[in-house]
């Protein structure tokens, strides 16, 4: 059965998360729009975009489904799940249904999501963005992101085929690649896991996942910019804390709205 012709949009930017679709989209060589949602001008948390996404957070997808409506998906697991399985009929970044190599490709692919992205995620915003250095968080996070790197150095070292799963490149390597490119940014070693090391070094090296690594724009730490890290980072630094502070605000306005509510009908029932 052929696979049904996408209709897909996503909007994206240049982050771990982001460039995880990006290099999947590049991969399967399906056709999609890109509107570059630019998370440092907080664009994610417009009322448009929450319609889309209500997380506020890239990416996500629009596509139209079988019914001819649209369909909305986001978080970067879903998304990878859902092209793969309706727009992947060859396996190229998957495996047959029911197969062990299907369910061990979920596993490190749920590895990554709830794994090393929030971990690494966390090292990155204590040891580069926190207004106050907190040596503690700093040590936590990092440790446990070197020791995540060294549960998928250890896969491949076990691989025959020189991929997280089975004979060929799925998912699985794309969800944690788009993360492990980063690992220096977060002072990880990466001569401390040489297998993890080469894989980085050959999956980036790909056509279609370099590609994919500059959409929607320039992706400065695979750029040949020599201070492409550091341009990086000082991009994200301000933004970050004023969406922090943006997130304060307006859940603080959320829960005083709540209270208010729950003390008015209190009242009600006390007369």
């Amino acid at each position: 059965m052929a696979a049904p012709q996408p209709h897909i949009k996503l909007y994206t930017d240049s982050t771990p998360n982001g460039i995880k679709i990006t290099t999947a989209l590049e991969e399967l060589g399906l056709k999609y729009e890109v509107e570059h949602v630019d998370i440092s001008t907080l664009r994610q948390k417009e009322p448009w975009y929450l319609e889309i996404n209500p997380n506020g957070r890239i990416p996500a997808i629009v596509d139209t489904f079988d019914d001819g409506e649209p369909i909305r998906v986001f978080e970067g697991g879903s998304i990878l799940q859902y092209l793969t399985e309706r727009y992947d009929p060859e396996h190229k970044l998957s495996f047959p249904k029911g197969s062990r190599e299907y369910y061990e490709c979920n596993n490190l692919l749920f590895f990554q999501h709830g794994g090393i992205g929030p971990m690494q995620g966390q090292a990155s915003h204590f040891l580069k963005y926190a207004p106050v250095k907190i040596e503690y968080s700093v040590k936590r996070y990092v440790t446990e992101t070197r020791r995540l790197y060294s549960v998928l150095d250890t896969q491949l070292s076990k691989s025959k085929s020189g991929y997280l799963v089975g004979d060929h490149l799925s998912i699985a390597d794309i969800a944690n690649l788009s993360w492990v490119i980063f690992g220096e940014y977060t002072d990880v070693d990466m001569n401390a896991f040489p297998h993890l090391k080469e894989w980085e070094a050959r999956l980036s090296a790909r056509p279609a996942i370099a590609r994919g690594f500059h959409i929607p724009k320039v992706l400065g730490i695979k750029s040949d910019d020599p201070e492409g890290a550091k341009k990086y980072q000082n991009h994200h630094a301000d933004w970050v804390i004023r969406s922090q502070q943006l997130e304060q605000e307006v859940f603080g306005k959320k829960i005083k709205s709540i209270l208010i509510d729950r003390m008015s009908r209190d009242r009600r029932y006390l007369y």
